[in-house]
């Protein structure tokens, strides 16, 4: 299973994270030591890449960030059309600039508010991270919105805390309201999502879904939803 794939090898962290360095030696070099460290300690992003594997649609990644996942879509030969878009513009930049220096000429990126619209798109869709960071309404529609998309033969990827009461989840709580009071987090985390409530919008849709935990070696509660219409 996906969830039980190791983070990526140090070589390969540092080889992604290398395209966030500075263009002089004393620039910031915040979000290279941030994508090295991520991508060597969590095993996100095989995960993801493994419940991808054999799909050929377009990815859309919702609240992308630095676009990491396209680096490790890139790394995996995976071969797939991505579009990342995220509210913090900042982030936007640097991770146009880290794509150009890796040559990812099928990864594009757009400033968006996710909390008022989606972006237009057929294909399979991610959402790493974020889901929390929406009121319930809210979670209730950007779901709504990405089944939507899905064609058959792609998949919808989640990764989240979920609301269980688990001594994993106040941690995880407690650390996304820290990246929202050191910046990192543009919002504060307002509702962790319940796995029934999500398995029944999936089988409303007549999908198929899979939870798995996605923690590795971390104290969080986060978990690998994968939703797919065959």
């Amino acid at each position: 299973m996906s969830a039980a794939l190791p983070p990526l090898s140090a070589e390969r962290a540092k080889r992604i994270a290398s395209a966030f360095l500075p263009d002089w030696p004393l620039g910031n070099r915040y979000h290279y030591y941030y994508a090295r460290a991520k991508l060597r300690s969590d095993p996100l992003y095989p995960g993801v890449c493994e419940a991808l594997r054999g799909t050929r649609a377009p990815l859309l990644d919702l609240g992308c960030g630095l676009g990491l996942l396209a680096h490790a879509l890139h790394e995996e030969d995976l071969g797939l059309r991505y579009f990342g878009v995220d509210h913090d513009a900042r982030k936007i930049v640097d991770a146009r600039r880290a794509a150009s220096r890796r040559g990812l000429a099928d990864a594009g990126f757009e400033t968006q508010d996710l909390s008022r619209t989606l972006p237009p798109h057929r294909g399979s869709v991610a959402m790493l991270d974020v889901l929390q960071f929406f009121t319930p309404e809210r979670q209730q529609a950007i779901v709504d919105g990405m089944i939507g998309m899905l064609e058959p033969g792609t998949k919808l990827v989640i990764r989240t805390g979920l609301d269980d009461g688990s001594g994993r989840g106040h941690v995880t709580r407690i650390t996304d309201r820290l990246s929202h009071l050191l910046g990192w987090m543009k919002s504060a985390p307002r509702h962790y999502p319940d796995a029934a409530q999500l398995r029944a919008c999936f089988d409303a849709a007549g999908l198929r879904s899979e939870f798995s935990p996605l923690a590795g070696d971390t104290p969080f509660n986060n978990w690998l939803v994968v939703a797919s219409r065959d």
